[in-house]
């Protein structure tokens, strides 16, 4: 029976933590049944291995991702031991990265509104949501846009908004929405990755 070194790992530490246990007056022997039987189950054992780079910033760290051979689909996306840069490190970004995927089933597809005084949430489309979301947005910028300041100079900005940019964004998706808030007139930018 061909046993790779993490099976080993995992079926001596089960069986070590079970002869402790037994010791006690516990009998781990079906623990211990149950875990070999979950090391012989192993669905990326049979998938199809990729890699690829993580494009989140430019480090670009090295991923494996693992692909059903009859679906096509990706089953899972971890760090490539092997890769030069982040030797299989991946920050929170990279290693979200699959749960980020458009492919996730648990991915969120509707917005939840709850009307100003409302005590009922109401589900709404993302276009929806979208839509609101730029209405107040052109709103508040047409109230409060500054041509000039005090002394006179042209500045064209907005005070009263401010931008704050996510960690799920990649380096290209920053540039975009940062070139567009500051379009905008926004002056206020900011990152969680500089946080």
């Amino acid at each position: 029976m061909g046993m790779t070194r993490r099976e080993f790992l995992f079926i001596s530490g089960v069986t070590g933590a079970g002869l402790a246990l037994s010791s006690l007056g516990v009998d781990m022997r079906p623990v211990v049944a149950y875990a070999e039987e979950l090391s012989k189950i192993d669905r990326i054992k049979s998938a199809k291995q990729t890699y690829s780079l993580c494009y989140y910033c430019s480090v670009t760290c090295g991923l494996i991702c693992s692909t059903d051979p009859k679906t096509g689909k990706i089953i899972n996306i971890e760090g490539d031991p092997d890769h030069p840069i982040s030797e299989g490190a991946l920050c929170a970004k990279g290693a979200a990265i699959y749960q980020m995927s458009a492919r996730n089933e648990h991915r969120l597809t509707k917005a939840l509104y709850r009307k100003p005084g409302g005590d009922k949430w109401e589900v709404k489309s993302m276009d929806w949501a979208l839509t609101q979301i730029a209405k107040k947005i052109k709103a508040e910028r047409d109230k409060s846009f500054i041509v000039k300041n005090d002394k006179g100079q042209v500045v064209n900005r907005v005070d009263t908004i401010a931008h704050m940019g996510s960690s799920k964004l990649d380096n290209e998706e920053c540039w975009m929405i940062t070139a567009a808030m500051r379009s905008l007139g926004l002056v206020h930018l900011d990152h969680q990755a500089r946080v």
